[in-house]
């Protein structure tokens, strides 16, 4: 069992190849007892983008705050609080922050994909 507020999570700066202005933070993975996977929180600062890549293993993502733009295998989607999308393996991806304000996503991926 485990409760705990996303205000007491360490945050990590990424520091990708591609990256810019991104935090990661890990809410839950196994070392909070669920094993097999991990649920991160990323914000993107204003002008923020994660890096344009594919990896083999799916990432489920649900849009919490601010506007974003999520490239998705040759197609663009504006993306806002309230969306979410599927993310096959080997697909090409990028998140882009778009607004004013900082752009937060979850990302939920096997435990393999928590580079």
């Amino acid at each position: 069992m485990y409760v705990d507020s996303v205000k007491n999570i360490k945050t990590i700066n990424v520091n990708a190849p591609g990256a810019n202005n991104v935090i990661k933070q890990t809410l839950v993975g196994p070392a909070q007892g669920w094993e097999g996977w991990v649920m991160r929180l990323f914000t993107l600062a204003q002008g923020g983008h994660t890096p344009r890549h594919s990896h083999p293993w799916p990432h489920i993502n649900y849009i919490v705050s601010g506007e974003g733009t999520l490239y998705l295998d040759n197609k663009e989607y504006a993306v806002e609080p309230g969306f979410v999308a599927y993310i096959p393996g080997g697909a090409e991806h990028q998140f882009k922050n778009r607004g004013q304000q900082d752009f937060s996503f979850i990302c939920i991926v096997p435990e393999e994909g928590d580079v």
